[in-house]
């Protein structure tokens, strides 16, 4: 039985980069969709490293990862304002605290894991028909 491969979640993570950063270039576009993508990208990166564990395990690592880079960004110590003025680590670790940002980690969690889900469903029904 074909499995999904840990390469393929990182194909999926970095697409999900590429359609963050246009999301962050179309004004049309709300910002929170770029929180959402966010969420969606940590969760394709927590499958591919942790390919063994269950779609529920990367579930809360996704939420506890996209809460606790929120929470940090309370904290106005040198260092954390200094990461806020490169380009890059303003890209992982924000810029200010907004607590819709938290509920659209929620929401890109819980699509990513949706996904997630409907592809090994799709993937096991066609190898069930495959097989018969």
């Amino acid at each position: 039985m074909k499995k999904i491969t840990n390469i393929q979640y990182l194909v999926l993570a970095i697409a999900t980069v590429i359609l963050g950063l246009l999301s962050r270039k179309i004004v049309a576009i709300p910002p929170i969709c770029g929180d959402v993508l966010y969420a969606v990208m940590v969760y394709w990166l927590s499958r591919f490293i942790f390919i063994k564990k269950s779609v529920l395990f990367s579930s809360i690592i996704t939420v506890l990862f996209c809460f606790t880079i929120e929470f940090l960004q309370l904290i106005q110590s040198p260092f954390f304002l200094w990461i806020r003025t490169n380009v890059l680590l303003r890209l992982v670790f924000g810029q200010g605290f907004v607590w819709s940002d938290l509920v659209a980690y929620c929401l890109g969690a819980i699509a990513a894991t949706s996904l997630d889900c409907v592809k090994h469903l799709m993937l096991k029904s066609v190898l069930t028909v495959r097989e018969k």
